[in-house]
């Protein structure tokens, strides 16, 4: 028996609600891990509300990430008492997830955390800073160096943007963060930003091309805003792409790509190799500060997740959310 938060639905109608449930032969998997902390994402979100088709399978738990520590393995790469973090591969969409007491999971998915990462640390680094972490990475397999001229991160304020601003900023990156919320600014400074950009300057329909701006980009966006820095990035420059909170859409041009060698860098975080997830996490130990990623960070009791959910979409969320599952085990 588990407690849990369980999305569930009858005809049309979803449901959610915590409870203590049995795992069913849905969370099936060869490594049982007792969860000390979970997070709240932006998909985690539409799950919970049901603004979106995210969940595949009902009765289902919330949650694409939990750390916590191993209680038993049958996988030969785990043992009990490792301490392991997961982020993605469809957990908390059609297996079930992190916002439980214990979770029943694939060896295969898990990786284990960096001795210099606390089990809360690696959840408020979450998908958002593994996969801001993947954004960098691909910014410098394309190139991009400091030396190249600023950076610019469009939804800063949010998981994703805040983790890559002072990631970015940490590697003598000058960055460019922009934001739809202009109270934002101290913050966004605070984590590295050098210039702050309102959200609407890059909103509108944009040119095929527009003067060299930006050296590179990491965009969580899509939409009008992914086109107009994809039509202001420099010669040889890079973007790197991980989200459409603004859209699908790209109503762009092949000119960028063609006439100044820009390059657009899909970044997927949830089925990437674990060879590529050990490298961000290695990463992430060594390039991230602690303290900066501690002031985008907001907790939030287990009891109030539900309730905070329809905030991430109202675009009222902040850096990151960490939720204690059982915070002794760090």
């Amino acid at each position: 028996m588990t407690h849990a938060i369980v999305i569930d639905k009858v005809d049309d109608h979803q449901t959610v609600e915590q409870k203590t449930v049995s795992l069913p032969d849905l969370a099936e998997g060869d490594v049982s891990v007792k969860v000390a902390w979970s997070t709240l994402n932006y998909k985690d979100a539409l799950a919970i509300t049901g603004a979106s088709p995210v969940v595949r399978s009902f009765p289902m738990v919330p949650g694409i990430d939990l750390s916590g520590i191993v209680l038993e393995s049958r996988h030969a790469g785990f043992k009990k008492g490792d301490r392991v973090v997961l982020n993605g591969w469809g957990v908390g969409e059609k297996h079930w997830g992190g916002l439980a007491d214990e979770a029943r999971l694939k060896g295969d998915w898990l990786v284990k955390l960096p001795e210099s990462i606390s089990l809360r640390q690696a959840m408020a680094i979450g998908t958002a800073g593994y996969t801001a972490m993947l954004c960098v990475l691909a910014l410098e397999a394309n190139g991009v160096t400091p030396e190249k001229g600023e950076v610019v991160v469009t939804g800063a304020a949010g998981g994703v943007g805040s983790v890559a601003t002072a990631l970015l900023a940490a590697k003598g990156y000058h960055v460019a963060a922009v934001t739809g919320r202009p109270e934002e600014e101290d913050y966004l400074r605070s984590l590295g930003a050098s210039s702050i950009i309102n959200r609407e300057e890059l909103s509108g329909k944009a040119r095929a091309l527009n003067k060299e701006r930006w050296a590179g980009a990491v965009d969580v966006v899509g939409g009008n805003v992914l086109a107009n820095v994809i039509s202001m990035i420099s010669y040889g420059g890079c973007v790197a792409a991980c989200g459409l909170a603004g859209g699908m859409d790209l109503p762009t041009s092949v000119a960028p790509f063609i006439l100044r060698g820009v390059t657009l860098a899909g970044v997927d975080s949830v089925m990437r190799p674990t060879s590529e997830r050990i490298e961000a996490w290695d990463r992430l130990a060594t390039d991230l500060d602690m303290e900066k990623l501690e002031s985008m960070t907001k907790e939030v009791a287990f009891k109030d997740v539900i309730a905070i959910a329809p905030d991430f979409l109202a675009g009222k969320v902040r850096g990151r959310i960490v939720v204690p599952v059982d915070p002794s085990l760090n």
